[in-house]
């Protein structure tokens, strides 16, 4: 089978894609930040309430992890609907990272976080015949509709079979 098959819609700079929202309950983010990021405000209700946030909140790196949650659950979606259509799956191959991590704005303790991924450009691949490299913008806001996270992502794709 070819590898060069053309990149789907949804790589097409300026197309945004809803991944999906996740609730930040109070159990969840004392569970998260007693493995990975242990901070007073992240970990007990009380003494949250005296630090600079004022109430429980999730670590940044929490809200980061439920992107990429939703990011792969969205992928695995796609390539089972591809899978069903008979149509090529879009492979994801290595990231060359992310830029410009931005946490916004505090995610609290019964928030809710609605995720996005947006395409900004997408080539193909000088150096990896049959490969694309595709930048997006990453986030997501709160029930509020106030940004809470942004990143710039990195990756490189193709279109065909595992």
């Amino acid at each position: 089978m070819s590898m060069n098959h053309p990149l789907p819609t949804v790589f097409q700079p300026g197309t945004r894609v809803e991944l999906g929202s996740h609730e930040f309950t109070p159990d969840e983010i004392v569970r998260f930040a007693s493995q990975f990021d242990p901070q007073p405000f992240h970990l007990d209700t009380k003494a949250a309430v005296g630090s600079v946030f004022g109430a429980l909140c999730a670590s940044g790196w929490h809200t980061a992890s439920v992107w990429m949650r939703k990011m792969r659950d969205y992928q695995a979606s796609e390539a089972a609907q591809a899978a069903k259509e008979g149509l090529p799956a879009v492979i994801a191959g290595p990231s060359p990272g992310f830029r410009n991590l931005k946490w916004l704005k505090p995610v609290y303790a019964g928030d809710t976080v609605s995720y996005f991924y947006e395409t900004v450009s997408s080539r193909q691949s000088a150096s990896k015949p049959g490969w694309y490299v595709v930048t997006g913008r990453n986030g997501g806001s709160n029930q509020k509709g106030e940004l809470v996270l942004e990143f710039e992502s990195t990756a490189l794709l193709r279109v065909g079979t595992a």
